[in-house]
């Protein structure tokens, strides 16, 4: 009955914070409206979010992408196709890695950092005092870290997917053999479609980017939100803010990629 009990309370407690979720980010759609009000606190957290978190995005893309091209080369050198490196390393990084290390990334930095200021203003009882002063936390808090990471995050998946290539480039050519000049020829008939304005593979990373910024900020705010428990509530705020994080982040993923990809190919 114990584990039955544990088990119960556990789901409770899921649900009940996944619906808090939905509620917070749907509250923070409703105050768009009060954006322009907002701008300086928007453009902090923009700041945060993607200026200070360019160095370590930088050095997990380009490793990422030549860890992309070591580990396919030495495969596909067996058989003789190498030539196709430049390809599966772009698809790769602009389908999937691209928007997968840098959403983990700012879940890991921004979004920790938010669930730990959020959480330390609930334990404080500073929301409360918000409250009482009649002014909305949503739109005070969450509305502005929603935009900030919703922006930010897509621009910086645009620039791990150059760096990504880039690594891979030089690892291509270094110690497999593969002219530089035939790598970028396999990324540009890979990426580029003439007929669309934006080729599927690099809007489809994008979209991830935004959608995962969104997430991110939502499940870090709510986790603060819910803090309770002094010092140690926000520490478990922090840590619930990233694993869930983590885990929206895997399983959107994989639910976008089918959607356009497997559902509606021709889009």
């Amino acid at each position: 009955m114990g584990v039955l009990n544990d088990t119960g309370r556990y789901l409770r407690t899921s649900i009940e914070g996944a619906g808090y979720s939905v509620d917070l980010l749907l509250r923070s759609l409703v105050q768009l409206a009060f954006l322009p009000r907002k701008l300086r606190p928007m453009l902090d957290m923009m700041f945060a979010a993607g200026v200070k978190t360019i160095p370590v995005v930088t050095i997990v893309a380009v490793f990422a992408g030549m860890i992309l091209a070591l580990q396919t080369g030495i495969e596909l050198k067996r058989i003789g196709s190498e030539g196709i490196i430049g390809s599966l390393v772009a698809i790769s990084m602009t389908r999937e890695m691209g928007p997968f290390i840098t959403a983990l990334i700012i879940a890991a930095t921004v979004g920790s950092a938010i669930a730990a200021e959020i959480g330390t203003m609930s334990v404080s009882e500073e929301i409360l005092a918000l409250e009482v002063m009649s002014i909305d936390p949503v739109r005070f808090l969450v509305m502005p870290r929603v935009v900030a990471l919703s922006l930010m995050v897509p621009i910086l998946v645009a620039l791990a997917d150059v760096l990504g290539i880039i690594g891979g480039a030089f690892v291509a050519s270094a110690q497999l053999g593969v002219e530089m000049s035939n790598y970028f020829d396999r990324v540009r008939e890979s990426l580029l479609d003439p007929t669309a304005l934006l080729p599927k593979d690099i809007w489809t990373g994008l979209f991830k980017g935004w959608v995962f910024g969104a997430v991110i900020a939502v499940v870090s705010c709510a986790a603060g939100l819910r803090a309770t428990g002094g010092a140690l509530g926000v520490g478990r705020a922090v840590q619930l803010a990233v694993i869930q994080s983590f885990l929206l982040i895997i399983i959107l993923g994989y639910i976008i990629t089918w959607f356009f990809y497997f559902l509606v190919p021709n889009l």
